[in-house]
């Protein structure tokens, strides 16, 4: 049969490499599940990534066998690179993808695009790690989704619970957007594409799914691992210059939150997260400074004074930049002038800890007097926080995260009332 005309709905993208023994069996029940159960149009597209096997042939032969099947054929590896390929080119309003091997349950595929089709969310990933999610694997490969998922909401700032799973859907609207910043052409654009529609303020629903480990799974751990943390480092670093065009992109197709707050840079958790990285970087300048200074000035005090001063301006800045996610000079200067006002709090904290130090004992060796400021400085970090996070860039941080004074939702890409619309049942042929 050949692919017909009809523009479909749904493009399901399915990239494989040397896959020709299971390409065909996995195809043909994907095929069906979605006859039976997605009552639209539908093309599923198999990206080939370079295969040295048989597995182009194999997929030529499913698409002469079933109704609204392509072949795609890349002469480079990478999942990236081949939904990046597919993804560009795809007429259909709703774009998604699953690995070949079928591990999540096609139950949820569904509830994975209909929030799209309707036009409540941006994005949609299938969780392993949602609370309601059944998964069957290793300890082993559970333990490193977890740790890699706690690293990206440290570093990243990111709020979804799964980057890594390979069930995904995209609006085309969206991905028109966000697929040109994307550089990674590996197992990183997942991570990628995700924290920056989040940057952008787009919203990603996600989907408990019930999946099954495959025993075969041929995907290299160390070597992505390496290529995450690369990748990682790629994108703070792109992110703290500027250099990607986030908040233009909000300004299109961002959404508010209530309050007039666009969904940006992670919730209370990450925010705390990055504080307190923040925070033992500043402490460890502080401390330094003070170890540094103190022999060659009469006075503690002065010594404390002096460092102190040093590691509060650096710590708005990092604070500005990393943990709330500030750009640019606009109300920097009004920040670091409030921020001077919590260094008043500190230096008060941490002076009168040394002032009482004194009291006790009025010769105290350099290293006590560094433990006893220590506490001052760790007393104080609450208040810190606190003051930041409801005082220094609440009002600030809503203008710099939302530059255009309406930002509406993208409106619904296929252009069909398809939220009130429920899945058929019925046998249905694209």
């Amino acid at each position: 049969m050949s692919t017909p005309a009809v523009r479909p709905v749904l493009d399901v993208v399915v990239p494989v490499y040397n896959e020709q023994h299971t390409l065909a069996a996995c195809v043909r029940r994907l095929h069906a599940h979605l006859v039976h159960t997605f009552p639209y149009p539908f093309r599923i597209t198999v990206a080939d990534n370079a295969s040295t096997d048989r597995t182009a042939q194999v997929a030529a032969g499913l698409v002469a066998e079933l109704a609204g099947v392509r072949l795609v054929r890349l002469e480079q590896k990478g999942r990236g690179r081949a939904l990046k390929r597919v993804w560009t080119g795809s007429d259909a309003p709703i774009l998604a993808y699953m690995d070949v091997d079928l591990s999540t349950d096609l139950d949820a595929l569904w509830p994975l695009v209909a929030p799209l089709m309707s036009g409540h969310s941006d994005l949609a990933i299938g969780s392993r790690l949602h609370r309601d999610a059944r998964v069957v694997r290793g300890t082993k490969r559970e333990l490193i989704s977890r740790c890699y998922n706690l690293l990206l909401h440290g570093a990243l700032g990111a709020r979804f619970s799964d980057a890594q799973c390979g069930f995904k859907a995209i609006r085309k609207d969206v991905a028109a957007e966000l697929l040109p910043l994307v550089d990674d052409p590996t197992w990183f654009f997942d991570t990628e594409l995700l924290v920056l529609a989040e940057r952008c303020g787009l919203r990603i629903h996600e989907v408990p799914v019930d999946w099954y480990d495959d025993p075969d799974s041929r995907v290299d751990i160390a070597g992505t691992a390496l290529d995450d943390l690369r990748g990682i480092r790629r994108v703070r670093r792109s992110l703290a210059s500027g250099a990607l065009p986030v908040a233009e992109i909000a300004s299109r197709i961002g959404r508010r939150r209530p309050g007039g707050r666009l969904g940006g840079h992670g919730g209370l958790s990450g925010q705390l997260a990055r504080f307190a990285g923040v925070g033992v970087v500043s402490t460890v300048v502080h401390l330094g400074l003070f170890t540094l200074l103190r022999p060659a000035l009469e006075s503690a005090q002065t010594a404390n004074l002096l460092a102190l001063l040093v590691a509060a301006v650096a710590n708005t800045a990092m604070n500005r930049r990393w943990t709330f996610g500030l750009r640019g000079r606009e109300q920097a200067t009004r920040q670091h002038l409030l921020g001077l006002g919590v260094f008043a709090l500190t230096l008060l904290m941490t002076s009168g800890s040394l002032g009482l130090l004194h009291l006790w004992q009025p010769q105290a060796p350099t290293w006590l007097q560094t433990a006893v400021l220590a506490g001052g400085a760790a007393c104080s970090t609450l208040a810190r926080f606190v003051a930041m996070r409801l005082w220094i860039f609440r009002g600030p941080a809503d203008e710099a995260r939302a530059p255009a004074d309406d930002v509406r939702a993208p409106a619904d890409p296929s252009g069909l009332a398809l939220a009130s619309v429920s899945p058929a049942r019925e046998v249905r042929h694209p």
